[in-house]
């Protein structure tokens, strides 16, 4: 019915169209690379590198753009969200995948599916009215006589980092339920064959075993959280300042350098405009960095 010259011409059309759209993200990428250090390398050269990075005054009215603090800011927030998240992420990829009922399984997971598409407004508005408010009277009540007054607002970096967490939560639980169910179930019946429990047997077998791709959900949690922009904006405060070390820091507002850009680029003028995008060029390289950590990764288990 169908030639063999037929085919092969067909096999090559094909072959070309995915090629071309497989192209078209690589082309995106670098389209988007290149516009951003174009339009940021120059400003960060004449400006001075080091005096960008950690510069710690952010006064584009007097030419002065420091993003230390921002840098700091995004580093605080993006720590304690994995802290608070990722534990909880990894404990319930291991329920889902090994303790649950396969019918509790199958109704918790289009769940925690369906909160990776809510939009990050919405994760903004719940820590803006719910989360902000009770690290608000936390921090009134317990605290009120030790924390400055510009800490007992409830924009903090605990507040970014709550948010952050519940945000990251889909991507850590997917990837490590999936990197848990891909060990073989000879490791666990093997375990429990030798006499450990179920418990003991996953802690001690199926967890090490699936840990480069645990790490892996891991790390793409904290480029999402890095990259998060419109939810951190609404709770975090949007100050321009060095958070102070210690507890106390955590109550403290901060702004992140995705929030800077998002703040300020609608009213900008030309060499502040430039400024913003070479606050993109850093983001863009703690993105690539995270990447290519993944990679490096998923590599090594792939070994």
């Amino acid at each position: 019915m169908f030639s063999k010259a037929n085919n092969n011409l067909e096999e090559r059309i094909v072959k070309g169209i995915l090629f071309l759209l497989a192209l078209t993200s690589v082309v995106a990428l670098g389209l988007i690379g290149f516009f951003i250090f174009k339009e940021g390398l120059p400003f960060m050269l004449d400006y001075g590198v080091g005096n960008f990075i950690f510069g710690k005054e952010w006064a584009p009215l007097q030419q002065v753009y420091g993003i230390f603090p921002m840098i700091i800011g995004t580093i605080y927030v993006t720590i304690l969200a994995l802290i608070i998240g990722a534990p909880i992420g990894i404990a319930v990829a291991i329920f889902l995948s090994k303790i649950a009922p396969p019918k509790v399984a199958r109704a918790i997971k289009p769940m925690i599916e369906l909160m990776a598409g809510i939009p990050s407004v919405v994760y903004g508005l719940f820590g803006m009215i719910v989360i902000r408010g009770l690290i608000r009277e936390f921090a009134r009540g317990s605290f009120g006589e030790v924390l400055p007054a510009n800490y007992q607002t409830g924009y903090s970096i605990l507040a970014g980092s709550i948010i952050l967490a519940i945000m990251i939560l889909p991507t850590i639980i997917t990837l490590s339920m999936d990197a848990i169910n891909s060990v073989p179930s000879e490791y666990y019946e093997a375990s429990v064959g030798l006499g450990a429990s179920k418990w003991q047997s996953i802690y001690t077998v199926i967890v090490p075993a699936a840990k480069s791709g645990i790490v892996s959900s891991i790390i793409l949690g904290m480029g999402r959280a890095l990259g998060e922009t419109m939810a951190i904006i609404m709770v975090a405060g949007n100050t321009v300042a060095i958070p102070e070390l210690g507890w106390k820091g955590i109550f403290s507002p901060v702004r992140t350098l995705t929030g800077n850009v998002a703040l300020e680029m609608g009213y900008a003028g030309p060499e502040h405009r430039q400024a913003l995008f070479a606050t993109g060029i850093i983001l863009f390289i703690f993105i690539m960095i995270l990447n290519s950590i993944t990679l490096a990764i998923v590599k090594k288990k792939e070994r």
